[in-house]
């Protein structure tokens, strides 16, 4: 029997890294409609305008982009419509406890499809940076930089 190979589709947010220092990474499901999860399969969404809020005790993450399906009909979906997250109670309440708290926030980092064909977002429970230290940032990534040009010459 052959073995059927998925395409590993990940989406992330780079500039989620650069503005905000993560504390803590969860993964939660989404609830998709059927043409989102063939958008993203396609790897057409895109996290970098998105957010996570509270409603009502449900975590919701606004603004992420899905492009509408190609071959979707009529029943196409809204690309930036709310979309509610799935995670365990005791989760939802800890991070809604350290949301309340001044400074922390909720970013949807990393979008992927796992091995069974679950669309997941990872999302990260973060406080905004200072100027200083996203010059920090900067100064850490051209010494890594410089660093492999360095061992590139090397052999």
């Amino acid at each position: 029997m052959a073995e059927k190979k998925i395409k590993t589709v990940e989406i992330v947010n780079r500039k989620a890294q650069y503005e905000y220092q993560f504390l803590d990474l969860y993964e939660a499901g989404i609830v998709l409609q059927g043409t989102e999860i063939k958008a993203i399969r396609k790897g057409n969404a895109n996290l970098s305008d998105a957010y996570c809020v509270f409603q009502h005790g449900d975590l919701y993450v606004r603004s992420m982009f899905i492009a509408e399906y190609e071959f979707g009909t009529y029943a196409n979906h809204d690309t930036r419509r709310i979309r509610k997250l799935l995670l365990r109670r005791s989760e939802l309440r800890k991070l809604e406890r350290k949301v309340k708290e001044r400074g922390f926030t909720i970013i949807p980092y990393r979008l992927y499809i796992t091995e069974r064909g679950l669309a997941k977002l990872e999302i990260a429970l973060a406080q905004g940076k200072k100027t200083h230290d996203k010059r920090e940032s900067i100064k850490e990534k051209d010494n890594k930089r410089d660093m492999e040009r360095v061992k590139k010459i090397k052999l």
